[in-house]
């Protein structure tokens, strides 16, 4: 994970997801769980960075990955580098289902703020997509955890969605089939050892 300085990320063109406007298609940037389950129907995705922010599990999950007395961890947008992931281009008729629905998910306890930001989609091309950055304020913010916390934490836990090792390995996983380097998630699979290999096998027969 690459940090930088965070006074030269792009600014947010709206406050909230729902207030975007306009009738054409758009673009939602996915970095975690929305890569390998956007759950939503889109036209095609394109790899894309977006600069100012970075991928870091810097998320206690209360609900999906965990719960408020047993928290996991999740992968939020935190201030500084850039972050590459995947773009998934929406028709512009969806665009007030999807949004609702993308709201829904990611905004069950508040903990991301939704903002329209500009991402680079692979071949050059900048596009504006909705992006989910970790709200710094909130209670459920974890910050920057060393890799074995990390590992302890995300051991243990377990959500509504599952165990909180399996989204960490899928998104591991995802990562290295789109030869995407993120050396603080292979640091924390690490730590996991053989659970990670556990669930990686899994993932892969289910």
């Amino acid at each position: 994970m690459t940090k930088g300085n965070s006074s030269n990320r792009p600014e947010p063109t709206v406050r909230n997801g729902s207030e975007s406007a306009g009738e054409e298609d758009f673009w939602v940037f996915a970095y975690g769980s929305l890569m390998w389950n956007p759950g939503f129907p889109y036209l095609h995705s394109r790899h894309a960075r977006l600069h100012g922010y970075h991928r870091a599990p810097c998320v206690y999950s209360w609900v999906y990955r965990g719960t408020e007395s047993n928290p996991g961890l999740v992968m939020g947008l935190d201030e500084g580098g850039s972050c590459e992931g995947i773009a998934f281009r929406v028709a512009a008729a969806l665009r007030e289902t999807v949004v609702a629905y993308l709201d829904a998910r990611e905004l069950v306890t508040a903990v991301y703020l939704p903002r329209w930001l500009p991402v680079e989609l692979a071949g050059g091309e900048t596009v504006e997509a909705l992006c989910y950055l970790a709200d710094r304020d909130h209670a459920q913010y974890a910050g920057s955890l060393a890799a074995a916390e990390a590992a302890r934490i995300i051991r243990r836990a377990r959500g509504t969605a599952g165990d909180n090792i399996d989204y960490i390995v899928n998104t591991w996983r995802h990562l290295r089939a789109m030869d995407i380097a993120d050396d603080g998630l292979d640091a924390i699979v690490r730590h996991l050892g053989a659970a990670a290999w556990q669930a990686d096998r899994q993932g892969r027969e289910d």
